[in-house]
């Protein structure tokens, strides 16, 4: 393999100079003008007089707010799934399969051409801020394993595909990417995630892996996977991967897993990354060190919009782009893409802590409530609570779900139960102390859960075995790729379904 890592160390200076001049305002303002321009002749453009339209305020005013339900009941399944000139110009060549995190129900979002090329325009700049860090890096000395989905994509129609958006990204891989790109194309072909996992476990650890990628919990099965086949090895990501540079997670709150990575890092070089990349595009990326926020992806072909979320249920809720957002505030995220979203609330809720440049974190998703009882309780409340509860104990903690268990008698009281899979069986102390800690620290956190919890029975914790919720998702069709165990089930038939799995293999404890 040629050593390339000189021409991107050049690159990287480059780049790295350009984005420590970077103007938000003045990125999103030229971005804004070339997406309106470029659909201003389609159909969602002819309907809301993109032509005409000429800064954020204009846009808030003719485009409003919507939803994917939305878009697809009023755009894009009349024509699913040949979408022409009907969002965005052309025929949509790729929809990204994703399930709605908590009531399964899958999602097509439109992937263009265009698309793909920002999302490795913001790729790149990824890597740009991993050598800015390591500038003796030799980053293009080795492979890059992405644990994604298949790179076998369903056809839906003459020039149409639809798969996971990572096995789209690796069925689209440029040529001069190609000899980076790491599992081989027959074996990132390969549909069963179990499969391509043990394919994986025999091939990988021969090849000179720089980088890995894939969403935390997805690694750590992988991890295991290698512990399990290769036991004369230590359970540590360099004694499989000398070479490895860097960790690359992304799709689900990390703290959880925080513990485990530190494991499996430990006396290694390889330094961890997060990056916020969606079915809807490449939002941010970690180009400091964790914790300190995900700068935010600007020129790449998505123009911002932030919404508080206590004034989303208002008739007309405020639409701030990002000349005018406030640390400290929680907002949900609504994007313009060169996919053709126009003021799309992707789902997720942010809170920037800078400005220059414009940094984020990730709090949650706005279907991630609890509130079965008037709680109220977010995902991050509950994450937090859940990752600090399993700290308290120095349990490891694989996945977890909370839905709520409502009385069925006459007397009776309702309350939540939560489904976990630690690294070790928990002792009943241990379990007890994990569920009181739990509990506290949400009525710590949550007024209103501190509230009603008076009337509500403690938090019940059902303790799966290892490989439990990876079982349960591949019996649901959504193992591997970006798939993701969800945390709050909401939809009825979901959450029966996953604790009817749970009373059957797991224990219950007080």
């Amino acid at each position: 393999m040629i050593e390339a890592t000189p021409c991107l160390r050049l690159y990287a200076r480059y780049r790295a100079a350009a984005l420590r001049r970077e103007d938000a305002v003045a990125s999103q303002r030229r971005t804004l003008r070339r997406l309106l321009a470029r659909a201003a002749t389609t159909r969602f453009g002819r309907d809301h007089g993109l032509a005409h339209i000429g800064d954020p305020a204009a846009y808030r005013d003719r485009v409003p707010l919507r939803r994917y339900e939305d878009f697809w009941r009023d755009y894009w399944q009349p024509a699913f799934p040949r979408l022409v000139d009907c969002c965005w110009p052309g025929l949509i060549p790729f929809f990204a399969e994703t399930s709605g995190t908590s009531t399964g129900a899958t999602k097509f979002i439109p992937v263009t051409p265009a698309m793909l090329r920002a999302n490795r325009c913001a790729g790149l700049d990824l890597v740009v801020h991993h050598l800015t860090n390591r500038p003796h890096s030799r980053f293009l000395g080795g492979r890059h394993l992405l644990l994604g989905g298949s790179a076998a994509l369903a056809r839906r129609a003459d020039g149409v595909a639809s798969g996971d958006l990572s096995g789209i990204a690796a069925a689209t891989l440029p040529l001069w990417a190609k000899p980076f790109a790491f599992p081989p194309a027959e074996v990132a072909r390969l549909s069963a995630w179990s499969e391509r996992i043990a394919r994986l476990v025999d091939i990988a650890p021969a090849a000179p892996i720089r980088s890995i990628a894939g969403t935390p919990s997805w690694l750590l099965l992988f991890f295991d996977a290698l512990a399990a086949h290769y036991p004369h090895r230590r359970p540590l990501l360099r004694e499989f991967f000398p070479q490895l540079e860097l960790v690359i997670h992304g799709g689900v709150n990390f703290a959880p897993y925080e513990r485990r990575f530190a494991e499996w890092l430990d006396g290694g070089s390889a330094e961890l990354r997060e990056v916020y990349a969606a079915s809807e595009g490449f939002i941010a990326a970690a180009d400091r060190a964790p914790g300190e926020g995900l700068r935010l992806v600007l020129g790449h072909g998505i123009f911002y919009e932030f919404v508080p979320v206590a004034e989303l249920g208002a008739p007309q809720p405020r639409r701030h782009w990002i000349g005018e957002v406030e640390t400290g505030v929680d907002y949900a995220l609504a994007v313009t893409t060169c996919a053709g979203l126009f003021a799309y609330l992707i789902g997720d809720t942010v809170r920037f802590v800078s400005r220059r440049p414009p940094r984020l974190l990730v709090t949650g998703r706005l279907s991630y409530t609890l509130s079965a009882f008037g709680e109220h309780l977010t995902g991050e409340e509950i994450e937090a609570a859940v990752a600090a509860a399993a700290r308290d104990i120095a349990a490891g903690l694989r996945d977890f779900a909370i839905g709520a268990v409502f009385p069925e008698r006459r007397g009776e009281r309702g309350g939540h139960l939560l489904i976990a899979e630690f690294e070790q069986p928990l002792t009943a102390p241990q379990a007890q102390r994990f569920i009181a800690t739990f509990d506290r620290l949400l009525a710590e956190r949550n007024l209103d859960y501190r509230a009603h919890r008076v009337g509500l029975n403690p938090p019940a914790l059902c303790m799966l075995p290892h490989g439990a919720f990876a079982e349960w998702m591949r019996r649901r069709g959504r193992l591997g790729g970006q798939h993701k165990v969800p945390r709050i089930v909401n939809d009825p038939a979901l959450w029966r379904d996953l604790r009817e799995f749970a009373e059957r293999l797991g224990s219950r404890a007080a």
